[in-house]
């Protein structure tokens, strides 16, 4: 049986990504590589015809609260809290050297 993918197919890959690998790396990864590769084969043997695509194998629903208006905080309330405001807004410190 041949190898689904060769080392130097690996080395090559890897050198397209700028990847450095050691001989053993190489070793390692074509074996892993080949794995996948044999998998996909499996996986396109399936005969699919007929099946739906789906996202998720089990259904699945959004949960969500029900939107509500509730009365809202006061602002001037919430700004006599902040340490320093100005123009009715927080003021926060300057950052990243921006100019004002």
């Amino acid at each position: 049986m041949t190898e689904p993918i060769s080392e130097k197919e690996v080395s090559h890959v890897a050198h397209l990504a700028r990847l450095r690998l050691s001989h053993e790396e190489l070793q390692l990864f074509t074996k892993q590589l080949g794995a996948v590769l044999e998998h996909a084969k499996d996986v396109e043997a399936l005969q699919l015809d007929g099946v739906e695509p789906m996202s998720h194998p089990l259904p699945m629903e959004n949960v969500t609260r029900k939107d509500e208006v509730h009365k809202m905080l006061d602002r001037d309330e919430i700004l006599d809290q902040a340490p320093v405001t100005e123009d009715g807004r927080f003021q926060v410190p300057q950052i990243l050297g921006e100019q004002p």
